[in-house]
């Protein structure tokens, strides 16, 4: 069994990761970490798992008898705790659920972030993990980082296009519920504040584009990011006009990028629906093109696909395991 630790895992993603692992066939949670809930049962902070495991948090963990690390600390924290798990000699696997090891330019990474980043020779060892677009980790790898919800939604999308060459202006428009927020209650996140109504943020502006840029190069696009009514689950849409004479087929490409992936869910001529996304670790695609209109439909779940199950599928590729284990029944 793949011995596993869970770094901050009293918040949303936390919550999944621990429920991924306990359904994972080769993994054994073997310790939960969180300051504020030190010596309290995993089920304090995550009442559904009560009889589904008697550990407790603790404060710290001893890395030295896991074989592999999720952290899930937020952006500037996961940082701090990959390299002080490196710094220890830790010799297995970390996945890293934070932004800090996603971007490969240092620069960047500051201009998204505001903040340098700790410790930027380590930018080029981290595998960006999205399998679809960037297959499994070579061997050897011993950091991978997590993609985040957005990126991993819009570069999903996106990545036909540009393996194609297509050049011509997207216009996407996405929303997300409030777990993408995190646990920690905010105005953004506060019921009365978000139920019922909708909130554009960060337009031509969000941090998950330098993400994007990475995964579909070339395709010139606009985002305009949304607060949606709802918990979990992000929908979106991606709006081009090829011309009216254009013969190009775009059910070629998405058949072409993602016909032999288990975990993408082709949508012909249609836009998927957002409640069959939440709760799986799928992405779903779908298009829609009428006289060289086209519009290319996505969801997914934010805290699944875009957090713990893409980091589970990462894993799996990583140890030699099929992508899908202990993702499908």
């Amino acid at each position: 069994m793949i011995k596993v630790g869970i770094l901050h895992g009293a918040g949303y993603v936390g919550r999944k990761l621990i429920e991924q692992v306990l359904a994972h066939p080769a993994m054994r949670l073997d310790a939960v970490t969180s300051r504020s809930h030190e010596n309290q049962p995993i089920w304090t902070a995550h009442s559904h798992l009560r009889g589904r495991t008697d550990l407790l948090f603790t404060a710290n963990i001893s890395s030295s008898s896991l074989d592999l690390v999720f952290v899930a600390a937020g952006h500037g924290q996961g940082a701090k705790a990959v390299c002080e798990l490196l710094d220890k000699g830790f010799e297995g696997l970390i996945v890293d659920m934070s932004a800090d090891f996603r971007i490969k330019d240092a620069a960047t990474y500051q201009q998204r972030y505001g903040a340098p980043h700790p410790r930027p020779e380590l930018l080029k060892t981290a595998w960006y993990g999205m399998p679809e677009i960037t297959g499994p980790p070579p061997a050897g790898t011993r950091l991978i980082a997590n993609p985040g919800c957005f990126a991993s939604a819009l570069s999903l999308a996106l990545y036909p296009l540009s393996k194609a060459g297509i050049t011509n202006k997207v216009a996407v428009t996405a929303l997300t519920g409030a777990s993408g927020s995190g646990a920690i209650a905010k105005d953004t996140t506060h019921f009365p504040s978000r139920n019922g109504n909708v909130k554009a943020y960060k337009v031509f502006e969000h941090q998950h584009e330098a993400e994007i840029d990475q995964m579909a190069p070339g395709v010139d696009y606009s985002f305009v990011p949304i607060s949606g009514p709802w918990t979990d689950g992000i929908w979106g849409v991606a709006q081009l006009d090829l011309g009216a004479g254009s013969t190009l087929q775009i059910a070629n490409l998405f058949q072409s990028a993602y016909g032999d992936c288990p975990l993408v869910r082709l949508w012909p001529d249609q836009l998927p629906e957002l409640h069959y996304s939440v709760g799986s670790p799928f992405t779903d695609i779908g298009w829609i093109q009428k006289e060289g209109q086209v519009a290319i439909g996505f969801a997914i779940d934010n805290l699944l696909k875009g957090a713990a199950s893409q980091a589970i599928q990462n894993v799996n590729l990583a140890l030699g395991m099929d992508q899908t284990t202990g993702l499908l029944p």
